[in-house]
């Protein structure tokens, strides 16, 4: 046969195959409810396995492999529609439905808002950027943003939560994971960074710089050049900027943004000293309530997954079969857990979407630690 003729046939079994697949997915339906009705769990993995193996060997040793990828992926997309089938209107879809419905109709622009900092810091300016009338209660560190926001304190609290440079922003993950509070918007910031000392100081004056672990971790290059100079972790770059200017010793310096130059009286001795220009870094604003707001298109959330071989391909495939795709992926060690990890997942997706929150609300029943951080609009 040539070519033409060839594509013909397989043109003829695709429209096979269709035919089957469709017949074969609607019997999946067949399958959900009985599974429904008896309370059974989607995945069946003896019965998988037991297929699996006879179409390893029916299929001869030239195809074996290919055969056995593809009813595993078969498999994987049944699985995928009978959850949509399944936790289509369970306790978690229903409560996520009902958010969606109550959330307010435009994004919040005023309201007190808790802040990590002082004035002139980057997360001030996030601040007003995601909430231009807002009043700040600037408080220390960010676990108070979060004691403020779940105690009423404050109806928000904003905070970094990733750079491009340098990563994830630890503890903000690990208290979201543990405290109560929702993300509800996000935006980013270009972010640069000067070497601020008191008027008059020369580089080699300079002894000790301080400045947030992130903001040192940003700055890694330049400060990479300078020899005998002590570097300390500080809370916040602006409150950095503040102790140089409140400090008698002129060779203390501070990496901060280049506003708290002005604000407090320093000279930019170096500026522009991040690692690369192209530095951003993602804040979130955080609530108690859980709100969906016009515009969301992140969801992130954090989950475990099976602790068995092919368990995150397995969490992983899930977002494929619906075409959602993956923005971050991030394992955290389960303390007193031996080798077992938290994920952290940003997806782009909406939970307007009834497959989306399909397999939210699977995750929700199936795994051992599951949380929905929010559905948020970003920009």
């Amino acid at each position: 046969m040539n070519l033409d003729e060839v594509r013909v046939k397989i043109n003829d079994i695709n429209d096979q195959m269709l035919a089957l697949f469709k017949e074969r997915m609607e019997l999946s339906k067949d399958v959900a409810a009985a599974k429904k009705e008896m309370n059974k769990a989607i995945y069946d993995a003896k019965r998988e396995r037991d297929i699996l193996d006879k179409v390893t060997r029916d299929a001869g040793p030239d195809l074996d492999l290919y055969a056995r990828r593809f009813f595993e992926a078969l498999f994987s997309l049944s699985r995928t529609y009978q959850s949509e089938q399944l936790f289509q209107d369970n306790e978690f879809t229903v409560k996520m439905k009902k958010a969606i419905e109550q959330s307010p109709t435009l994004p919040p622009q005023r309201g007190s808002v808790a802040c990590a900092g002082v004035f002139g810091s980057n997360a001030q300016v996030a601040c007003d950027k995601l909430l231009p009338l807002s009043q700040i209660h600037y408080v220390t560190g960010f676990r108070a943003v979060f004691d403020a926001v779940e105690s009423g304190e404050c109806q928000f609290g904003v905070l970094p939560i990733e750079n491009s440079s340098n990563g994830s922003v630890k503890e903000v993950y690990d208290l979201l994971e543990d405290r109560k509070c929702y993300i509800v918007r996000g935006t980013r910031l270009w972010i640069s960074h000067d070497l601020l000392v008191k008027k008059g100081t020369k580089l080699e004056d300079i002894h000790t710089i301080i400045s947030h672990p992130q903001a040192l971790g940003q700055c890694s290059h330049f400060l990479d050049t300078l020899e005998g100079v002590e570097l300390r972790s500080f809370d916040n770059t602006a409150r950095a900027a503040q102790m140089v200017a409140a400090s008698d010793d002129p060779g203390v310096a501070a990496i901060a943004a280049p506003q708290c130059a002005d604000l407090y009286n320093l000279s930019p001795l170096m500026r522009n000293i991040q690692n690369s220009d192209n530095n951003y870094t993602r804040f979130i604003c955080i609530s108690k309530d859980f709100h969906v707001y016009p515009g969301a298109n992140k969801i992130s959330v954090v989950t475990t997954a099976s602790h068995a071989p092919g368990g995150l391909g397995t969490l992983l495939t899930k977002f494929a079969n619906i075409g959602v795709n993956l923005t971050k992926l991030e394992s955290r060690p389960i303390v007193g857990h031996n080798f077992e990890f938290l994920f952290y997942l940003d997806l782009e997706a909406s939970l307007a979407d009834p497959k989306v929150l399909s397999v939210l609300a699977e995750l929700h029943t199936s795994q051992d630690k599951f949380r929905l951080l929010g559905n948020y609009p970003e920009n």
